[in-house]
């Protein structure tokens, strides 16, 4: 018999996901916000993928299992997909907001593009394959970061 309340870092959604024995999710690295006591969150992925990508920390998932109750927080607008089995969806990484652990996720290099934004390394995508759902975020960190560079003080001498 209180309030509680949590935030998002960024504009969005706070998504209630009830986690189910057997069915777990792979939230993006700053998507967990809150979970009942059932619910265990651990490192679900993570990968190194370039100095310039993700700050050069690499691409990381957090993954949601046990039962009961989590918070979700997405970035921007959210898009979702159920993939039907077999059925790959590629998208730049930091869009994957969240997806059912059921869905097979693999980061894969795009040959022959060199971009100057990703060292010279080649682009990255995120490779999502069904069965199961997937959520989808328009804003990441990063983005938001960029798109305001411009508006920020500079440092002056």
């Amino acid at each position: 018999p209180g309030l509680l309340a949590f935030a998002a870092k960024l504009p969005g959604q706070i998504l209630p996901m009830e986690i189910t024995a057997g069915q777990g999710y792979m939230v993006h690295r700053h998507g967990f916000l809150c979970a009942t006591l059932g619910v265990q969150f651990s490192i679900g992925f993570q990968q190194r993928l370039g100095a310039g990508v993700f700050g050069g920390t690499g691409f990381r998932l957090q993954k949601l299992t046990g039962q009961g109750q989590s918070w979700v927080a997405l970035n921007g607008e959210v898009v979702v997909y159920d993939l039907q089995p077999g059925n790959t969806l590629r998208v730049h990484p930091s869009q994957v907001g969240m997806f059912q652990e059921s869905v097979q996720f693999n980061v894969v290099t795009v040959p022959g593009i060199q971009n100057m934004f990703f060292g010279g390394s080649g682009l990255f995508l995120a490779a999502l394959t069904g069965p199961g759902r997937v959520w989808l975020q328009s804003m990441s960190m990063q983005h938001l970061a960029h798109a305001i560079q411009e508006y920020l003080p500079k440092a002056s001498g």
